[in-house]
């Protein structure tokens, strides 16, 4: 009776042999997204840097600090105001609560582009992955909203006049720009029902987004694996000696495609590590240097809270998001360049890329040689842009006039 309960929870228990760590990989729900064997490659810190992990840890965070946040959180003005306002000085821990929240959510759009250009860099959107990099493009796009639209939350001067600057910006399209912003504020200018959508957008619809598209897109890294690994993860490669009988793989790798089954055909058992304890431990210690850096950052600097918004006082100068100053600033010398066609051609050639450049050349390889060009080209723009944000961050004052931060 005493076993009974944890093997109805537990199939199989704390692995001892091979063949256990094998079968607690396939047989739990949150484990099978990794392989029971895995490619020496994966476990290389350098390669990945584990961008992708810590951008998935970040999320879990705020997931759950956004919902601890929540039941103290009045969506409506000025009651959102003084939500902000207990949780600084009211509610026990809610200034670090708030504090995790915000900082993680700055780090996560920070760590999704730096993610991105990794799979630049590497060459890692190339066949048979294409599709993947689509997706992951799609997330970043969502990181920016979900960012954006909780940033209107605390009601105060920054938030109410960062997110007036924001719409304005995407106002500048053509046709369809009065309608998106009208869309965004539920109505011309912002008030209570543009609070309550973003709040909507923010807490329920963006993040079901999220997760379905992380789902996707870790059920892709999954199935087609690491580049340059010479091990791709496969039905076959899920099966671990003895668990079934020999006929069921011979069947499994049957119905793989010629590419695929050539490749289960070739890969090097000696190459292959098992994922319990070896990819399962090394995550373990990512995700508790994560919350140990985002703990000492909330402890260490407060998240800003200004006075309460008030339509009638305009900050000079009236700053978007950071994340969107680099936008802000060509929308400073030209408002369809900066707020619409630099953009949106940016967000189609990402879209595109992988489909444009069917080359396999340099997969799986820092800095390739055979990519030199197109490493350049793409190295060229994001310095660009950080160089554009930093600028609209620090040098950019009243009139957005040229300040030096340092006077």
């Amino acid at each position: 009776m005493k076993l009974r309960l944890p093997r109805s929870i537990w199939r199989v228990g704390w692995p001892a042999t091979d063949k256990d760590r094998s079968a607690a990989m396939i047989s739990s729900l949150f484990l099978h997204i990794h392989a029971a064997r895995v490619s020496r490659h994966v476990l290389r810190p350098t390669y990945t840097y584990a961008l992708g992990l810590i951008a998935s840890i970040l999320f879990v965070v705020l997931s759950i600090t956004g919902l601890a946040l929540m039941l103290y959180y009045v969506p409506h003005p000025p009651d959102a105001y003084r939500s902000m306002k207990d949780l600084q000085f009211v509610v026990t821990f809610g200034i670090v609560l708030r504090n995790m929240h915000r900082w993680s959510a700055h780090a996560m759009v920070a760590v999704v582009f730096l993610h991105m250009c990794r799979v630049f860099w590497t060459g890692s959107y190339k066949s048979p992955r294409e599709f993947n990099w689509v997706v992951g493009v799609l997330l970043l796009l969502l990181t920016l909203a979900l960012s954006f639209t909780g940033y209107l939350l605390p009601w105060d001067q920054l938030a109410f006049w960062a997110i007036t600057v924001g719409t304005n910006i995407a106002a500048y399209a053509p046709i369809v720009g009065d309608r998106l912003k009208f869309l965004l504020l539920s109505g011309h200018v912002i008030g209570p029902m543009t609070l309550l959508r973003f709040y909507v957008l923010h807490c329920v619809i963006l993040p079901l987004a999220m997760v379905m598209l992380i789902s996707l897109h870790i059920w892709r890294v999954r199935k087609d694996g690491l580049s340059g690994a010479e091990a791709h993860a496969s039905p076959v490669e899920e099966v671990a000696p003895g668990v079934f009988p020999a006929s069921s793989k011979t069947y499994g790798l049957m119905a793989l495609s010629k590419r695929t089954r050539a490749s289960v055909e070739a890969r090097n058992p000696d190459d292959e590590v098992f994922a319990w304890p070896h990819l399962l431990y090394r995550e373990l210690l990512v995700a508790l240097a994560v919350m140990v850096a985002l703990h000492a950052a909330s402890l260490t600097f407060m998240a800003p809270l200004e006075e309460i918004a008030d339509p009638t006082r305009t900050p000079n100068p009236a700053k978007a998001p950071w994340y969107f100053l680099g936008l802000q600033e060509l929308v400073h010398y030209s408002a369809l360049v900066g707020g619409v066609l630099v953009p949106t051609l940016l967000v189609l050639a990402l879209l595109a890329l992988p489909y444009y450049d069917r080359s396999k050349e340099g997969s799986g390889r820092w800095f390739a040689p055979e990519r030199r060009v197109a490493n350049s080209i793409f190295t060229a723009l994001a310095i660009f842009f950080a160089t554009l944000t930093v600028i609209g961050t620090l040098f950019r004052g009243p009139n957005w006039a040229w300040v030096w931060p340092w006077r």
